[in-house]
């Protein structure tokens, strides 16, 4: 029963801020439109260049971190069943090592390629 109801709060507000955020973006973008703004502005990816928006680094970057994670959750199993440290700092540490790390090998392959 707790387990369904913690369930179902997570979805109800994962919904709650998808709605303000799309229904703010729209009014904003009516407003700019009222005004006499250019519909050009609301174009993002592969339409507009030097958009701030590029799904390729994005999913790169997220593929990186998920792959960190996955490899310090490993490293942290691996470690404490050869008895370096406890279970709670172990497991923690390693992930957010890990993670981490591949953040900042993104951050220098994105440099390397720009």
């Amino acid at each position: 029963m707790q387990a369904g109801v913690v369930f179902i709060a997570f979805f109800a507000t994962v919904f709650g801020i998808m709605y303000v955020f799309y229904t703010t973006r729209n009014k904003e973008r009516m407003a700019l439109i009222e005004k006499g703004a250019d519909a050009s502005l609301f174009k993002t990816g592969k339409d507009v260049k030097n958009s701030s928006v590029s799904w390729n680094k994005f999913t790169l970057k997220i593929g990186l971190l998920f792959m960190g994670i996955a490899v310090g959750t490993f490293v942290a199993a691996i470690m404490s069943s050869a008895g370096f440290l406890n279970d709670g700092a172990n497991y923690s540490s390693m992930i957010f090592f890990f993670g981490g790390l591949s953040l900042v090998l993104f951050y220098l392959f994105d440099r390397k390629n720009n």
